[in-house]
């Protein structure tokens, strides 16, 4: 008798199969996250009321304000992914018994084939629906109010989101405005420059379509916008932002130019580095006092760790062949489920110093625009505001966890077999800098961008209010007038490459 052969799974099908496990034992439907009448006891207090959300009843909390955080939550949207699933969106608004759908796209995606496949889809299945196609590339507070002030009236009972990022965050923040009519804008804006209240009811569906590789906006509940009056970059952090369902159809993403290729990968990278090096969720302080202020981003953690790794493997390996060859298939392919799995792990373990010191270099731009967007404004692509300062970041971090900086190093290829630990940044910061002059068309530093010594002032000001993010960098001081300090090394060490 012949024994049988095991075929072993390729690792796309094994982060795949951890996917759906996570899913079928972590819904998004989390009642400790989206179900109001799940806590019953009063919590006179603990958090402000929203003036049109009546009263708030919460479990009655213990004095955590000294420990360190002892679990995690994994949660992510349910994931299709699959070419030619973009046609299928139809029946899953008629699945769900949706009526009348906002479909929320920009100007460009609006021509492309996805948002055709998207009409032909809904219109097939009897679905009434809006197109609301003025979503701004790199989104400001006011497209984003524009954007919510058009939905408002409509009463829609779904969304869907065809885009990038940036339309992905917007569908988001109209998702979540319509559900709370007569809150402030800053009422669920990231604390410290909103009030970072808490989403205590279920969202309506949102369905997003990703047509960039990069953002992973598809599986988190992130939404990030520039608040101009503050020269920062923000946003809406919530696990009741997640979207539905994610459709990522690798057909999507063969139109991006080169350029968008190329920044959005870089976005994948970070996400994947940063999620990989963040502190670990048991060092995060303090411990919430209640389960629904758990933050979304909780530190690395064993199962961000995986889709993490994974993701950063996967965009070494592909990002490159991706950016030189729209016709190479495989590469398109893995690059957006490398955007996908690095929107899990940093979905759930957080992003730090790149995305923390990302937001003021693209919102204080003194007049860069980059080379390949077909755009009429100045623009710094979030993924190379985010790239940019990577080499010092890692330098930095590298202190904190050598050997997680040292695997790193290994996933761009370098034998790291006799590399001693305190070197593990200095390797880290050249197998970087080696990967950007590769791919081509990088800024060299900030300076590149136009940015001089003059500027840093403003750019450590305009990072010190990212602590959702800065909390989970490793090495960083809690002490203000410190923590300056250590930001305005790293931006002049950012400065060249």
């Amino acid at each position: 008798m012949v024994s049988p052969v095991r075929v072993l799974p390729n690792a796309a099908q094994r982060a795949t199969s951890l996917l759906r496990t996570i899913q079928y034992t972590h819904p998004p439907s989390c009642p400790c996250h989206s179900n109001p009448g799940y806590h019953q006891n009063s919590l006179a207090g603990l958090i402000p009321r929203i003036k049109d959300a009546g009263q708030r009843r919460y479990a009655t909390p213990g004095d955590n304000s000294g420990l360190q955080e002892y679990a995690f939550e994994m949660a992510a949207s349910a994931i299709r992914f699959g070419p030619g699933v973009t046609k299928e969106v139809g029946m899953d608004f008629k699945n769900m018994g949706s009526r009348k759908v906002c479909v929320v796209t920009d100007a460009t995606v609006d021509k492309l084939d996805a948002m055709k496949q998207v009409r032909e889809g809904l219109t097939k299945e009897g679905i009434r629906f809006d197109v609301y196609s003025e979503v701004r590339v790199e989104p400001k507070d006011s497209s984003i109010k524009h954007a919510i002030a058009w939905a408002r009236p409509q009463q829609y009972d779904a969304f869907l989101a065809v885009g990038g990022g940036s339309v992905i965050d917007t569908a988001k923040l109209m998702n979540l405005y319509t559900a709370y009519p007569n809150a402030d804008f800053l009422d669920f804006v990231n604390a410290p420059l909103g009030k970072g209240l808490p989403v205590d009811k279920p969202l309506k569906p949102l369905i997003a379509v990703p047509t960039t590789a990069g953002t992973g906006s598809e599986t988190t509940g992130t939404a990030i916008f520039d608040l101009v009056e503050k020269r920062a970059k923000t946003g809406v952090a919530h696990r009741a932002l997640k979207p539905t369902l994610g459709i990522c159809d690798p057909l999507n993403t063969r139109t991006m130019p080169a350029a968008v290729k190329a920044s959005s990968g870089l976005d994948v990278l970070c996400h994947a580095l940063e999620s990989w090096t963040a502190i670990p969720y048991n060092q995060r302080v303090p411990r919430p006092t209640n389960p629904i202020l758990r933050p979304a981003y909780q530190g690395a953690n064993p199962i961000s760790d995986i889709f993490s790794l994974h993701a950063l493997r996967s965009t070494v390996k592909y990002l490159p062949r991706s950016v030189r060859d729209p016709d190479d298939f495989e590469a398109q392919n893995e690059m957006l489920l490398a955007a996908t799995l690095a929107g899990i792990g940093f979905g759930n373990a957080g992003v730090h110093l790149c995305h923390g010191m990302s937001y003021p270099i693209s919102g204080q731009n003194p007049g860069y625009k980059h080379a390949g967007y077909q755009v009429d404004a100045n623009i710094i692509p979030h993924g190379v505001s985010v790239a940019v300062s990577a080499p010092a970041v890692f330098r930095f971090t590298s202190q904190s966890n050598p050997e997680r900086h040292l695997a790193a190093a290994e996933a761009f290829g370098v034998d790291i077999t006799n590399v001693k630990k305190e070197s593990a940044g200095e390797v880290l910061a050249e197998a970087l800098i080696k990967f950007l002059a590769d791919l081509g068309d990088q800024p060299k530093g900030l300076k590149d961008l136009g940015f001089g010594n003059e500027h840093i002032e403003a750019l450590v000001e305009g990072t010190i209010p990212q602590a959702r993010v800065l909390m989970l960098a490793p090495g960083l001081s809690k002490e203000l007038e410190r923590e300056k300090d250590q930001l305005r090394l790293l931006f002049e060490d950012a400065m060249t490459h």
